[in-house]
């Protein structure tokens, strides 16, 4: 389909050239674009690549004349509904208007022709093109939206699904701590289970503020905390919060962090939300004994911090994605701790926030993966 703001094209038929242009200079408007052909094998030729609005006949052309050419053009679906103003030198006797208009016409032009009169009638013809284009452009438009809104309703419904699952098993384990707790008097058992209940209290408070700070962010509620930060405390905060799960897999981080002092003018508590978010997610994708790696420089005004690790890597068909609300990596090997696909979606606002950028550096299956911050540093 033709854009709604691309020329209007309109067909000239007639033998004689000076016909043509004088046709031509009378009908041309701004938005309109005018083809001419000289016999009826050239009109198709026109019709064959051509979305045209109207076409403007002359009856009378040696070869195929004017009626014969209707006769073609409604046998054809691409112009069966393109209307036809015939042009006629010759006497319109009832029997050639009946000619006329059994082939396809919508009207009958005497020569010498008033100009005023064509000029009406063929404007009439192009509005209403112009509003087809229009109707055919807001039709394509609400498909796009319905299509779009498919999508969100499917994602919604696995995202339910995914934090039902996410929701349940920590419940479960604390319905089952509690209920040994209360069966058992044995005070190492119960140090072990109280250790474990705080685990699933955790997981399950970070869940819920995940899904608040996603919800704030929308609604324009979020607000910073800024202040002279020193980049190192921050990225200092990150790794203790994401040690836990580092140390849980067997992981080994390394750190290459410029030693030159760096300030931000930043909210230290969600910069640290930020590097320890992807961290977790090098620790959660990447097999257990695995390589992360957390490096931080400054270049051009902006620290670049860059989360690297040698896992499972992001597929390429989600590595344009990898950043939407509720997309996740599938892997076997991670379904049972694969989250609400929510965390990366809330690590670039969070970043945005903050006048910085989050980019996926590199990535590829089995090849690991490197994500990169950067953040305006003051200077």
């Amino acid at each position: 389909m033709m854009p709604a703001d691309d020329p209007i094209n309109f067909l000239l038929v007639d033998d004689l050239e000076e016909n043509l242009l004088a046709l031509e200079a009378l009908l041309q408007r701004e938005g309109l674009a005018c083809l001419k052909a000289r016999s009826g094998e050239e009109a198709l030729e026109l019709l064959l690549v051509h979305d045209i609005a109207l076409a403007l006949l002359d009856v009378q052309m040696p070869g195929m004349d004017g009626f014969q050419l209707a006769e073609f053009m409604r046998g054809a679906e691409r112009s069966r509904h393109i209307p036809i103003i015939f042009l006629t030198a010759g006497v319109a006797t009832l029997q050639r208007r009946f000619r006329g208009y059994e082939a396809g016409a919508v009207d009958f032009i005497q020569k010498p022709i008033e100009g005023d009169i064509l000029k009406s009638k063929a404007n009439v013809f192009f509005d209403l093109h112009k509003q087809h284009r229009q109707i055919l452009a807001q039709r394509d438009e609400l498909a796009a939206y319905a299509d779009a809104l498919k999508t969100v309703d499917r994602h919604k419904n696995e995202f339910l699904a995914v934090l039902g699952h996410e929701l349940r098993n920590p419940v479960m384990a604390l319905g089952a701590g509690l209920y040994f707790l209360k069966k058992h008097d044995d005070p190492e058992k119960a140090l072990e289970i109280r250790a474990q209940m705080d685990r699933q209290v955790s997981h399950l408070t970070r869940l819920v503020e995940d899904l608040l700070d996603i919800s704030r962010i929308d609604q324009g509620k979020i607000a910073l905390r800024k202040e002279r930060v020193a980049l190192q405390a921050t990225l200092e905060l990150a790794i203790e919060a994401s040690r836990p799960q580092i140390d849980a897999n067997r992981h080994t981080l390394t750190s290459d962090i410029t030693a030159d002092p760096v300030w931000l003018d930043a909210d230290p508590t969600r910069v640290a939300q930020v590097v320890s978010n992807l961290l977790n997610n090098a620790a959660k994708y990447t097999p257990p004994g695995g390589q992360i790696r957390l490096a931080a420089q400054v270049v051009d005004g902006f620290v670049h911090i860059e989360v690297t690790d040698n896992g499972i890597g992001i597929p390429d068909e989600m590595q344009s994605k990898i950043f939407e609300l509720f997309a996740q990596v599938k892997n076997s090997a991670t379904r049972a701790q694969e989250g609400l696909g929510i965390g990366l979606a809330l690590v670039k606002q969070l970043v945005e926030l903050h006048g910085g950028s989050i980019s996926l550096q590199s990535s590829g299956p089995d090849l690991g993966s490197s994500f990169q911050v950067r953040l305006p540093v003051i200077p």
